[in-house]
């Protein structure tokens, strides 16, 4: 039985994807496991509560699991998984544009704590993981200012590594539109960060 767990792990992501859409439930379970890091990384860097990234998260890969059939190109996986993001994160932006700003003073304070997301560790001592999760969460409160089209831009290309194209085929854009919102909001964050990089 272990030794079955094994070979799902070793297995390339195509190849999950297909044996999902198969009705292997393992195959699904392993490509949920493996996607579940960068969907919550994604939704970290997008949303500024973590109880939204990770109801954002949870319903990406409820979608991702319900819907895996419809994806006609295992290839495209990636593009199909980023374009789910996208369109919750837009979902959610529209309601909470909806909901008429009434927050207590209670959840204003929630944004002084902004989400610990570890990046891959590699192997730094104590005092500089101490120096680059501070950097981190400037980097992120950084991004979570920049305007939402320039934050998905910069999360997808940055942080998902889609290419231009993917990108514009997520948010409805042209490739011109892409690239231009990315040099915007590198530069943006360029100036905002000039101080800790």
């Amino acid at each position: 039985m272990s030794g079955n767990k094994l070979q799902y792990k070793k297995m390339p992501l195509e190849e999950l994807v297909v044996l999902s859409q198969q009705n292997d439930f393992k195959a699904l379970e392993e490509l949920i496991k493996r996607e579940q890091k960068n969907v919550f990384a994604a939704f970290s860097y997008l949303c500024n509560k973590r109880e939204n990234a990770s109801d954002l998260t949870q319903e990406a890969l409820f979608r991702v699991a319900k819907n895996i059939q419809n994806l006609k190109n295992p290839k495209l996986f990636r593009s199909w998984l980023n374009q789910i993001v996208t369109n919750l994160f837009y979902d959610e932006l529209r309601k909470s544009q909806k909901k008429v700003e009434t927050i207590s003073l209670d959840e204003e304070t929630e944004g002084e704590h902004p989400i610990k997301f570890q990046l891959p560790d590699k192997k730094c001592k104590p005092h500089e993981k101490c120096v680059s999760n501070e950097l981190e969460k400037i980097i992120k409160n950084a991004i979570q200012e920049l305007p939402e089209q320039f934050r998905i831009a910069i999360v997808l290309r940055e942080f998902q590594g889609l290419s231009y194209e993917e990108i514009a085929k997520a948010t409805h854009s042209s490739i011109g539109t892409v690239k231009s919102r990315i040099a915007r909001a590198r530069g943006k964050l360029q100036q905002d960060l000039k101080a800790y990089i």
